[in-house]
């Protein structure tokens, strides 16, 4: 538990880090610029640009590799994994944004997060992808997410961590970021649980 508190803290900082640098991402449909920040960019991006800040910082000690593939499923990509002394973590990353780039809500995130079907990737059903991965090391689930007034992102924690139920081990790593440029996505949380050992 204590290298997936390290990593909490350190990604929560390396967002505030990040977005500093008044990153500016654009839409792959139109490639219309949005307003600079961390928070419109994709979740992909997102977390390069963390772990750049982690490693120039020195944040933590930290090896990591991004896209691995699942032993069990080799056509699949586990999205980081991470080293530090002796720990390893393999780790499911996901990202919770409700509002676009105007303000406006998305409500298809949810799904993102909360549907419990392998089609839609969700951070749900990446419990059970990790539970069945053949990754020897522990594995984790990390939700990085804005918080906003009308949409606390509390709620939605909430709701995944009922639905995950036992299939997350007891304890929750947290660490909150802020002071970030976008007009909307201002600040927000960091979230890891360690994923239980599957149960036939």
């Amino acid at each position: 538990m204590k290298l997936l508190d390290n990593f909490v803290v350190a990604f929560a900082k390396g967002m505030e880090l990040a977005d500093a640098k008044r990153p500016q991402a654009e839409s792959q449909r139109t490639r219309r610029q949005y307003q600079p920040g961390l928070g419109p960019h994709t979740e992909n991006n997102t977390v390069g640009l963390v772990l750049d800040e982690i490693e120039s910082n020195g944040l933590m000690d930290l090896g990591q590799e991004r896209f691995v593939k699942y032993p069990s499923n080799p056509r699949t990509k586990c999205d980081l994994f991470i080293r530090s002394g002796l720990a390893s973590l393999y780790i499911e990353v996901k990202m919770m944004r409700l509002l676009g780039d105007n303000g406006k809500p998305n409500d298809n995130i949810l799904m993102h997060i909360l549907s419990p079907y392998p089609e839609h990737r969700s951070a749900l059903t990446d419990i059970q992808k990790l539970q069945k991965s053949g990754f020897g090391e522990d594995k984790a689930i990390v939700i990085y997410g804005y918080d906003y007034p009308d949409y606390p992102l509390k709620l939605t924690i909430d709701a995944f961590t009922k639905l995950a139920g036992e299939k997350l081990l007891p304890g929750v790593s947290k660490a909150s970021f802020k002071g970030l440029i976008h007009p909307y996505h201002k600040l927000g949380s960091v979230y890891g649980w360690l994923v239980s050992e599957e149960t036939s």
